[in-house]
């Protein structure tokens, strides 16, 4: 009896030290920080870009996937290529057109879809996914590469003949398909045009935002970023004013477009956060003051940005902000599409956002945004105009 007792401990104490060594795992695996979820407005399943400069497709097309949503139109899946396609050839005629003096980067803005949607229309993803290369995910490398050297070589001598339109074109379409001037689906042929239109989507009601002291504010200016070869204007409001078109937008049910830096050190994809430490005041939790304060400003700084903790972050000001720009600290590198607002254990607010890397992080392709991070480095946001405070509208006259 005694041996069936001890042979019955031991294995008792073998489980609960395998179950324990289990609770400590997926205690360490815990992200630092927990977010409750205050609004979270629909939007579709999380998409990859993978390695194309693709960004402000990829966001705008969620959020046109999110205002059908809102609008009771039900879940579409849009192609996030065909806006691609389309800004190439344009992009391509307007290099040529200034004798290569202008960019011809592979970025954009927010606005070159809503003019893709108002010029042109839009299509499902079944009917144009871009992928016409023998590829799975997106990878515009050698793409990017060839259309660049091609144009390069168009605009290189003092006359142009009119063959280059044409073999610019058969390039694109190489790569990512033909331009499906109509198409059937759910059993229905469509043009692109018929089908935004069928869909309801109204391009002119998509404006942008932004705010900077180098511009009179409650005025509309062309955003001044090397990624805005469209020329798309946007409206400039305080700071204070500009985060609350983003507050009301979400609580009312709206989602936006947001454009801005994610180069910043407090920007951290692994970690799902983007925050802006103070390390001038950040303190460490169980750390000697003494020990704290002999540290160099540098290792305050890496402390401060460790993510081993919720710490204290800057509160960004108008003159901050104008700073962060002007020295190109904050530059328009990145779009994602901003649906929620949460907050962490402690009370912080965030803003959660979807970003296009695939959902390989710890909020399966989402990240929270906090609001220090989103004063400092949003550069411009764009959203649906009913969504827009009226006293902000009545200042704009719209």
């Amino acid at each position: 009896m005694k041996q069936i007792i001890l042979t019955l401990g031991l294995a008792l104490a073998v489980v609960f030290s395998a179950q324990a060594q289990k609770k400590g795992k997926k205690d360490a695996e815990k992200p630092v920080y927990q977010f409750t979820e205050v609004k979270t407005n629909p939007a579709t399943s999380v998409k990859d870009q993978n390695r194309s400069g693709t960004c402000w497709s990829f966001s705008g097309i969620s959020f046109l996937e999110s205002e059908l949503l809102r609008m009771g139109k039900g879940e579409f899946d849009l192609s996030d290529m065909y806006p691609v396609y389309k800004c190439y050839i344009l992009k391509g005629d307007k290099y040529v057109r200034m004798h290569g003096r202008t960019d011809l980067a592979t970025g954009g803005a927010s606005n070159d879809v809503a003019d893709v949607l108002e010029h042109y229309g839009i299509v499902p993803e079944s009917v144009y996914p871009g992928l016409n290369y023998g590829a799975d995910a997106h990878d515009h490398s050698e793409l990017d590469n060839v259309l660049t050297h091609f144009l390069k070589g168009v605009v290189a001598g003092n006359k142009i003949t009119p063959a280059w339109p044409a073999a610019y074109k058969a390039i694109l379409e190489c790569y990512l398909g033909e331009d499906p001037e109509t198409f059937t689906y759910n059993g229905k042929e469509y043009t692109p045009r018929s089908f935004a239109d069928e869909l309801g989507l109204d391009a002119k009601k998509y404006v942008k935002f932004t705010s900077f002291t180098h511009h009179p504010f409650y005025t509309q200016y062309e955003m001044d970023v090397p990624d805005n070869w469209n020329h798309g204007m946007v409206y400039n409001l305080p700071i204070d004013e500009f985060q609350r078109v983003v507050d009301e937008a979400v609580n009312n049910g709206y989602t936006l477009v947001w454009g801005g830096d994610v180069s910043d050190p407090g920007f951290s994809w692994k970690n799902g956060v983007a925050i802006m430490p103070d390390a001038e005041i950040t303190d460490l939790s169980g750390t000697d003051r003494d020990k704290w304060e002999s540290l160099s400003q540098s290792e305050k700084r890496k402390s401060a940005y460790s993510f081993e903790r919720i710490v204290p972050e800057k509160q960004i000001t108008q003159e901050d902000r104008q700073k962060n720009y002007d020295s190109w600290a904050a530059t328009d590198d990145h779009g994602m599409h901003l649906v929620g607002i949460a907050k962490d254990q402690k009370g912080n607010l965030y803003y959660k956002i979807k970003n296009s890397w695939n959902v390989d992080n710890p909020y399966d392709g989402y990240l929270y945004m906090s609001v220090p991070f989103f004063r400092a480095n949003t550069l411009d946001i764009m959203v649906n105009i009913d969504a827009v405070p009226a006293d902000i509208k009545a200042k704009l006259g719209l």
